[in-house]
């Protein structure tokens, strides 16, 4: 099955606010949670909005790879790496990310559920 095109532009969305801290048209859900390795690093819309634009967990980031995106039930995945700016001699700790998105009827995201794995990259 073809993932629907709003929600891959939804979550793409979301992908691309990692690395560019420009959530402001990121279409969540006014509850939208998201939840990293078992623990829930995002409570709403607007806070997850507020982390992507000025939380220094994110300003880290330098880049995301292109996501490859497939439908997963009624849910729609994402795996894609996630590249740092810093480095220590040439090399830099980057990480695999295995996004799961859940969303509404409006096509809002409603849940993120993010599975990450670090990796050192030269």
């Amino acid at each position: 099955m073809e993932p629907d095109p709003h929600r891959v532009a939804a979550a793409q969305a979301y992908i691309s606010a990692l690395a560019n801290h420009r959530a402001d048209d990121v279409p969540f859900a006014r509850d939208c949670t998201r939840v990293e390795v078992g623990l829930k690093t995002g409570f709403s819309g607007d806070h997850l909005r507020r982390s992507l634009n000025r939380g220094p967990q994110y300003r880290i980031i330098e880049t995301t790879t292109a996501p490859e995106f497939t439908v997963v039930g009624d849910a729609l995945r994402a795996k894609f790496d996630v590249i740092t700016k810093p480095s220590l001699a040439g090399r830099r700790v980057c990480a695999h990310v295995d996004e799961t998105f859940h969303f509404t009827s409006d096509d809002e995201i409603q849940h993120i559920r993010a599975d990450i794995r670090p990796f050192i990259k030269r």
